[in-house]
Order: C-alpha cells, then sequence, then structure tokens
C-alpha cells in the first residue's frame, strides 16, 4: 500500500463553544491508502481535551510509515490486529482503520453496510448541533438551519432558561449535551425541567470519573442519560452498563470502524442504546458513520454541516435528516 497523509484546517461557519472549550477552526488529518488503482479515505480530527494535535498524529504515524506501506492487505479486521501491534494513540489508529475499510469497500466493489450485510431501509436521522452563545445567536443558528432534532451544548448558569427559550421557535426533538459540567442534584432536577421542555435525553452529565454519581442519577432522573467522555474504549462498555441508559461511541476516540462495531455489539447484548457522534469531522468521517447507521439507535454526524467549505465528496445529508448513501464501494469517499 501507498500511504499519504493530507493535514487540513476546516473553516467551522460559526464559532462552537462547549462548557471547556470554544474554537473557529477544527485541525483535521486525513490519511489516503492506495492498493491496485484504488484510494482508502480515512479522518481523525485534533482535539485539546485528549492532547491529540495535527503534529502529533502525523508524527506517529510517520514513524511507521515504512511499516504499514510493507503490510500485506487483505481485510480491515486483520490490518487493525496489525495496528494493535504499533504505537499509536487511538486518534491515529482511526484515520488509519477508516481508510483501510474504505479501501476495502473500494476493492470489494461494495459499500460497508452492504458487506456487513445491512440494508439502509431504516436509520436514525441525525441531530444539528447547537453551540453555546448567547440566546439570540442560538435562536439565530436554529433558523438558519431548520432541522428535525437539535443538540444543545450546555454547561452554563442558566441551562434550563436557553432550552425554555430555544423551545419558542421550534416544536423540533432536542437532546442536551451538558460535556461533564453538570453535578448530580442539577442533573436530577434539570431532567425534570427538561422532560417538561420535550428534551429526548440528556448526554454525559457528570464527569467522566463520577461513577458512583452516575448510580444515583440513574436512580432519580426522569430521561435518559448517554455516557459520551465515559465511553472512550471497548472495556468502557461494560462499565457504562447500569450507570448509562445508552453510549455515545466516537470512531476518533476508540479507534475507528472496527473497535467501535464489536463495541455496538457488547453494548446492545447489554441492553444499552448506542450512539454514535462526531468530532466535527468532513464528510470523510462522516461517510464512515454513516455505513454504520443500520445499527444504530441514535447518531450526531453533523460535522460537514459545520463547515463553511467540505473538503470531500461522500454521504449526502438532506433538509430533512434523511441520507443520501453513495454508490461507490467502502464509505464512498473521493477527497476534493
Amino acid at each position: 500500500m501507498r500511504l499519504t497523509l493530507h493535514p487540513y484546517q476546516l473553516q467551522l461557519k460559526h464559532t462552537f463553544s462547549i462548557s471547556r472549550e470554544s474554537h473557529d477552526v477544527q485541525p483535521s488529518l486525513i490519511v489516503s491508502l492506495e492498493k491496485d488503482g484504488k484510494i482508502g479515505y480515512g479522518e481523525a480530527t485534533s482535539n485539546p481535551y485528549y492532547k491529540i494535535t495535527l503534529a502529533s498524529m502525523a508524527q506517529e504515524i510517520n514513524a511507521i510509515k515504512t511499516n504499514i506501506e510493507k503490510y500485506t492487505f487483505n481485510t480491515p479486521e486483520d490490518f487493525y490486529s496489525f495496528l494493535d501491534t504499533l504505537p499509536l494513540t487511538n486518534f491515529a489508529k482511526c484515520a488509519l482503520d477508516l481508510a483501510a475499510n474504505d479501501l476495502y469497500g473500494k476493492l470489494s466493489q461494495k459499500p460497508l453496510h452492504e458487506i456487513w450485510g445491512l440494508t439502509t431501509d431504516h436509520y436514525p436521522i441525525s441531530n444539528y448541533t447547537i453551540g453555546i452563545d448567547t440566546t439570540e445567536k442560538m435562536v439565530a443558528k436554529m433558523q438558519e438551519l431548520p432541522w428535525p432534532i437539535y443538540k444543545i451544548k450546555l454547561g452554563t448558569d442558566h441551562d434550563v432558561e436557553i432550552v425554555t427559550e430555544l423551545r419558542k421557535y421550534t416544536n423540533a426533538i432536542f437532546r442536551v449535551d451538558a460535556n461533564c459540567a453538570w453535578t448530580v442534584e442539577e442533573t436530577i432536577e434539570n431532567s425534570k425541567k427538561l422532560k417538561e421542555l420535550q428534551v429526548e435525553f440528556i448526554e454525559q452529565p457528570l464527569k467522566a470519573t463520577h461513577w458512583e454519581g452516575m448510580k444515583k442519577v440513574m436512580q432519580e432522573t426522569v430521561l435518559p442519560i448517554i455516557a459520551d467522555e465515559a465511553c472512550i474504549v471497548e472495556s468502557d462498555v461494560k462499565k457504562c452498563a447500569g450507570h448509562f441508559t445508552g453510549i455515545n461511541i466516537k470512531l476518533t476516540k476508540c479507534g475507528g470502524i472496527t473497535p467501535a462495531r464489536r463495541m455496538i455489539k457488547e453494548a446492545k447484548s447489554l441492553g444499552l442504546k448506542v450512539m454514535i457522534g462526531c468530532m466535527t469531522e468532513s464528510t470523510v468521517g462522516i461517510s464512515a458513520i454513516a455505513q454504520l447507521l443500520p445499527y444504530l439507535d441514535y447518531v450526531d454526524m453533523d460535522g460537514a454541516l459545520l463547515l463553511k467549505k467540505d473538503i470531500a465528496t461522500g454521504v449526502d445529508i438532506l433538509p430533512n435528516g434523511k441520507v443520501v448513501f453513495p454508490t461507490l464501494g467502502g464509505s464512498g469517499i473521493n477527497l476534493l
């Protein structure tokens, strides 16, 4: 295989703020793997919370580039076992694994979901994320893109008031994400008020390590609770059972499609709802998520919609949330 790295600075339409950070640009690394005239693409975005940068990912991958290019590629699963023997963070593994899956599908001339025996007759609609801002600007962002489901980022001292105001302008489904900013008591009390505002679920209200607090929340909350920062890798799935209603898997954090499929299977066996979320990826990463849609209960794959300019073609998400799947093999990605 031939390996190439493509660094990008993805410009966002609006400043994107959550409880712990804000940014206008999302650095992203695209990896391409080429074999027999076919090119597979994968992506991993940088993330200050996990201390991942474009430079750190590029350094990791370049250090083992020769190993990868000498590898005899057969299946993504075998390739992932090979990656596990190399000194790589999950973010770097994700970019390589997504590229390997896209390449495999293109070599097989089938979309990944067909290779896995899935159909796209039924799948969840993605939410569209509204980052923390003034209430007026949050309303304006909703009105800029009318959507059937919104995820509202929270973590301020007036969270319920924000949702109350936003509810005046739409009947869309609301989900809220506190990104670890609430206490146990806030979560329980907020759940009651947010349920009255037709909120579907709360995502990661407490700090990721606050397992005892989550037990109390689960006993008293009136809304489902979805784990995010508390569910990063495969070993976290079992811990989430009994502490959360479901899990939000991020491909970049868990290491790609290959481990994500195992996490989905385990979560379902434990009775957990399954969501996959994005990390403001371009259509490269979003198209990989889309192949997993038939497995999921919920999905957050709006990353490319938040960009001023996309860098690839692949899946298209229509204004009603429906997905147009590419017929090209793999994840169906072409880099522009």
